[in-house]
């Protein structure tokens, strides 16, 4: 299969590069610039070469420079800002601080509209920058190819090596035919178009098969979209050498241990249900800080988890649900990004389960998950469930956890989700959910004074999850869901919703 090589020296931007390569229907992966990828080499049909931009400067003593000679040799190369510059530096020109920092919104004032890198580009065409360096000088050989307003170097060649630097940032929204630099790059790359959701799954059951080898493994299934499209996944590879483990930790959504063991059974997928309610409840007492409650469900789970699979056999494999936006939030690509929150399935297992790890959709987005799970016949009220959070409620409960918080929270959760789906709202919405906050406030319920709970809505729009904005849900539907949660549970007096967009904020409020 062809592929494109993508390498990160820490950009925030790395995971939308990859985004647009899918989107034209090319396989492409990240590796950290600094890693070995002779197994991707050795596995695809390698066209090209991206290197990410960096918040490092070439001029830095630390900075992450490549040895060009360790790339593929006469597979075109793109460099993409702070791989422009190095690529540039490497080969013998000048970068230097620029005088104005460019940050924001760009045209490129020229460029050589005959260059197959700019196919189709419109005179003008706005930009993304977000560099405090500027090539000053080109190396030796270098064709200059655009320029703006305010630096000369906004794009570049060296024909003879076939190395391409854009100084911004085709990848991001912003730059407004970003999406057709990238299918232009894939041309000169001449990639085959024909990585699909079918090939996806061809290609990983057949990984899956020669994995596991005839062996047995084990998965814990949440109920959301990404471990039951990977356990219908895995089942097609192996069918019932896949044991999968649905454990109820009491932070579900109202009636959702038994609906999902329903719908799983309906699959034909071999699943155990396993009610730990009070082990977790238990290890939550008095519990307020949400990273500390993300390690104790973890650490609880992995405890049930560990005491169901040893009493299977000849059990070899791990299967986890991981999806690219767990790895990016949780774990450092290339070294200088900052992580976000810890998510209980990634950063590796407990010494103590001696189990070999199997994630294929570990480098798959959302979106991307879901069309492998069409593909897979998975039904709509699985693959369009909104995403819910690996701790459950608990990270949805500001402050302590208790039973009579979680009954609380399901409840208004419940009807929020049900006038969603009445109203066909929650097809329209990435995430919608109920937070119970930590306050009590003074409200009036006929004439006695109450002294309640307050919950706060939260629904966003989003593709992919990695930025969101709030839902502009109508005033009309959100008086209604406000009104049925008062006057429906009782302990809730108060109901507020969230305008805030990812970022500043998460999506999640812990």
């Amino acid at each position: 299969m062809d592929a494109i090589l993508i390498l990160d020296f820490g950009s925030q931007y790395t995971q939308l590069i990859a985004r647009i390569v899918r989107e034209h229907r090319v396989y492409c992966e990240i590796f950290p610039w600094n890693v070995d990828y002779d197994e991707f080499r050795s596995r695809y049909n390698i066209k090209g070469i991206i290197l990410s931009g960096s918040p490092y400067s070439v001029n830095d003593s630390e900075a992450p420079i490549i040895r060009l000679e360790s790339l593929i040799p006469s597979v075109p190369i793109l460099g993409i800002c702070y791989g422009a510059q190095m690529m540039a530096y490497l080969l013998g020109g000048k970068i230097k601080a620029s005088e104005k920092r460019e940050y924001g919104r760009a045209r490129l004032a020229t460029f050589s509209y005959d260059h197959p890198l700019f196919d189709g580009i419109e005179p003008g065409t706005q930009v993304w920058m977000s560099h405090s360096d500027t090539i000053v000088e080109l190396p030796p050989e270098a064709r200059l190819l655009s320029s703006t307003e305010s630096i000369r170097v906004a794009a570049y060649e060296v024909p003879s090596r076939r190395i391409y630097g854009v100084q911004f940032h085709p990848e991001v929204y912003h730059t407004s035919q970003g999406k057709t630099f990238i299918h232009n790059f894939l041309n000169i790359c001449q990639c085959k178009r024909d990585w699909t959701p079918a090939s996806f799954i061809e290609d990983a059951i057949q990984k899956i098969r020669q994995q596991t080898n005839g062996k047995h493994a084990v998965m814990a299934l949440s109920g959301g979209v990404d471990s039951s499209v990977v356990a219908a996944l895995v089942t097609r590879a192996i069918g019932d050498r896949l044991h999968s483990i649905f454990v109820n930790n009491g932070l579900l959504r109202k009636n959702e241990f038994d609906s999902v063991l329903n719908t799983y059974h309906s699959l034909g997928i071999n699943v155990k249900g396993v009610d730990a309610c009070h082990e977790f409840l238990s290890a939550l007492h008095g519990i307020t800080d949400p990273e500390q409650k993300r390690k104790i469900i973890g650490r609880i789970f992995y405890e049930v988890f560990e005491r169901e699979a040893k009493q299977l056999k000849d059990v070899d494999f791990l299967v986890q649900g991981t999806i690219y936006p767990d790895v990016i939030e949780s774990v450092s690509v290339a070294g200088p990004s900052q992580t976000i929150k810890s998510h209980h399935n990634v950063g590796g297992l407990p010494s103590r389960i001696n189990l070999k790890l199997i994630e294929p959709v570990r480098y798959l987005f959302k979106d991307e998950v879901r069309k492998v799970g069409k593909e897979l016949g998975l039904p709509d009220g699985i693959l369009n469930r909104h995403p819910f959070p690996g701790p459950g409620l608990a990270i949805r409960i500001i402050g302590e956890v208790t039973k009579e918080r979680i009954e609380l929270l399901q409840e208004a959760d419940a009807i929020f989700i049900d006038e969603l789906k009445k109203e066909e709202l929650y097809d329209q919405v990435w995430q919608a959910f109920a937070v119970l906050l930590p306050v009590q406030t003074v409200g009036v319920m006929g004439d006695e004074r109450t002294y309640e709970s307050v919950i706060a809505l939260r629904a966003v729009t989003s593709r992919d999850g990695m930025t969101a904005d709030w839902a502009r849900l109508p005033n009309e539907f959100l008086a209604r869901v406000s009104t049925r949660i008062v006057n429906e549970i009782k302990g809730i007096n108060r109901v507020v919703y969230d305008i805030t967009s990812k970022p500043p904020s998460t999506i999640e409020w812990e």
